[in-house]
């Protein structure tokens, strides 16, 4: 979710969900020991609870970096051992590490030693010519005994050599099969299975075979499947019965960060999704593409573009 997830799409996204854990884009360790640490780390506290997900591959680099995360105030520390790009390969992190599993197992034991929140892995079921029944156990079994407190599981391969990133999102079938047999042999760790799920009755369905369901695509580029996990998943009231109401909840932080310098369009460029076979929301997403990016474009731009939705609603 890299370019995706930033701090404006979180916060967006927690005014449609008080319970959903959310996590940053992964960003490497050495941008975060050597980079600009309050553009790259901080965040709104009305994103908590909110895990940092790291890349990298020197234990130490990552405990510093974790303890760096945790001190920003993360509820959590992730390691992605599941990403395919060319720069995460050749930076040697991401998935290229499944097939390092005693190194990830290192990295996780240095960041378990350096910070007190809960340490995580995400990863996928193998990749290239790894078997897929041996490659994801032996991750799991090494992490664990590391002391990696929950492990998400992309239920697809990665081909790093061969498919571009973008189609290893989508050729390496799915087998989430092969995730409920790993959660049956490590029945003591949290497992949270992701890949290809498209909203929240499959989530559902994924619930009675794991511990837990992770959403990117599917939420980001149709953040209105959000407003009903708290309902649907933890039996609890949505912080808003509708997007309109959650977009104009979001009207006070927006102009704080246009006072900061933020420009619009950072931050509503994650609405583009958020209304789905609604009247007006072609006018919707309209009105924030011509207008959104303009110089001076203030919250004025945003109560139009809804203004829209409600004007076809009337119609």
């Amino acid at each position: 979710m890299m370019d995706w997830t930033d701090r404006h799409c979180r916060v967006f996204h927690r005014h449609l969900t008080r319970r959903a854990l959310l996590y940053t884009e992964m960003l490497t360790t050495g941008a975060i020991i050597h980079g600009d640490r309050e553009r790259l780390l901080g965040f709104d506290a009305i994103e908590h609870p909110v895990a940092l997900q790291l890349g990298g591959s020197d234990p130490r680099d990552l405990a510093q970096a974790a303890r760096i995360g945790e001190d920003f105030g993360y509820d959590e520390i992730n390691l992605n051992v599941g990403c395919p790009s060319d720069r995460v390969k050749d930076g040697r992190f991401g998935a290229c590490l499944m097939a390092e599993p005693e190194l990830v197992a290192a990295c996780v034991e240095a960041m378990k030693h350096a910070v007190g929140v809960p340490v995580t892995v995400k990863c996928r079921i193998g990749i290239d010519d790894q078997d897929p029944e041996i490659a994801p156990d032996k991750l799991a079994r090494a992490v664990v005994a590391a002391g990696c407190d929950t492990l998400t599981v992309h239920a697809r391969k990665a081909w790093l050599n061969g498919l571009s990133p973008k189609e290893n999102r989508d050729i390496p079938p799915l087998d989430y099969d092969r995730v409920y047999r790993l959660k049956r042999t490590m029945s003591d760790v949290p497992v949270i299975i992701n890949g290809g799920i498209p909203g929240i009755d499959e989530a559902k369905a994924h619930l009675a075979h794991v511990d837990g369901v992770m959403l990117g695509r599917a939420a980001y580029q149709e953040p209105w499947r959000l407003l009903s996990v708290d309902h649907d998943i933890f039996g609890e009231a949505a912080p808003h019965a509708i997007m309109q109401d959650a977009l104009e909840a979001m009207m006070p932080y927006i102009e704080r960060q246009l006072a900061r310098g933020t420009r619009l369009h950072s931050i509503t460029r994650h609405f583009v999704g958020a209304f789905h076979a609604v009247p007006g929301a072609r006018a919707f997403r309209r009105h924030l593409a011509e207008n959104g990016t303009r110089p001076g474009a203030d919250v004025r731009v945003l109560e139009d573009a809804i203004a829209k939705i409600s004007e076809r609603q009337a119609a």
